[in-house]
């Protein structure tokens, strides 16, 4: 049963670190999680820099501080951050949350994949058993959530990424967790994938990955880890090629936090309203 600190007095700290951190919406996010359930906590933004990462982590839970997330660039080096990790973590290779126990110590975790298949299967209602599943990229965001992908059982993951060594070293280190194959762009066979997830940067930018129309049929869900004010390019892309629907990344935005703030507070909030004021134009 989770506990209100509110009725001692106490409010917890708790923040984002990354650099730059100006642009992040976590803290809005957190703070409707915390009005909703009903939880006395702060969160604020961090912007450290690369050569005082270290210390001013250790400062802030040496000050009391409960929980941090973290985001760009520092996920990978948030693992050294951690007394422990958790397996999704350790599949991940990079942390997104760090939590300070009762005992002291602190646990790593990362929840963008959950937060990815909570988003698709939950709020999108899609079928990922049995189907045939494509990721575009082979970099940290793909790493992050092919562990959460593979639990639900796809027929195959297959990562496509521009330079096909990376895609296919990916694919060997998940191996033994599904069914899962890497290839070059170019080298995408078997027609239209029932799931393509855009896990490049290509629609910050404002590019399309160069991958073959063909992977994209009527029957084709797309989702773009990216999100933005308005369709991102990746779905604008998706829905001229005539697929079946095509999203930006909101939803996962708001689960990843979501499964944070549970493991910090011990509830899980309602992810709906925060979804709705975050998308409203």
């Amino acid at each position: 049963m989770a506990q209100n600190p509110g009725m001692s007095g106490t409010v917890d700290s708790y923040g984002v670190v990354g650099h730059p951190v100006a642009h992040s919406l976590s803290p809005f996010i957190h703070a409707m999680f915390a009005r909703q359930t009903g939880q006395a906590m702060s969160y604020r933004l961090f912007d450290f820099p690369p050569e005082a990462l270290q210390e001013s982590v250790a400062a802030f839970f040496a000050r009391g501080g409960r929980g941090l997330n973290i985001t760009l660039p520092y996920k990978v080096a948030a693992v050294a951050h951690a007394n422990e990790l958790t397996k999704r973590a350790q599949h991940a290779g990079a942390v997104n949350t760090l939590a300070m126990r009762k005992d002291g110590t602190i646990l790593g975790d990362n929840t963008d994949g959950v937060g990815l298949t909570q988003d698709l299967c939950s709020n999108r209602h899609v079928v990922v058993t049995h189907r045939r599943v494509l990721v575009i990229g082979a970099g940290g965001a793909a790493r992050g959530v092919l562990a959460p992908l593979l639990g639900l059982e796809p027929q195959i993951v297959v990562i496509a990424n521009r330079t096909a060594d990376r895609a296919k070293a990916l694919a060997a280190a998940f191996a033994r967790l599904g069914a899962v194959e890497g290839v070059g762009f170019r080298y995408i066979a078997g027609g239209a994938f029932d799931l393509v997830i855009n896990a490049t940067s290509a629609s910050l930018t404002g590019e399309i990955p160069d991958v073959p129309v063909g992977v994209v049929g009527p029957d084709t869900f797309c989702y773009d880890m990216a999100y933005g004010k308005g369709d991102t390019p990746f779905v604008r892309w998706c829905l001229e090629l005539g697929c079946r629907a095509a999203v930006p990344g909101w939803g996962m935005l708001v689960e990843q936090a979501a499964e944070s703030f549970r493991l910090w507070r011990g509830v899980r909030p309602l992810t709906g309203p925060v979804l709705s004021a975050l998308t409203a134009s």
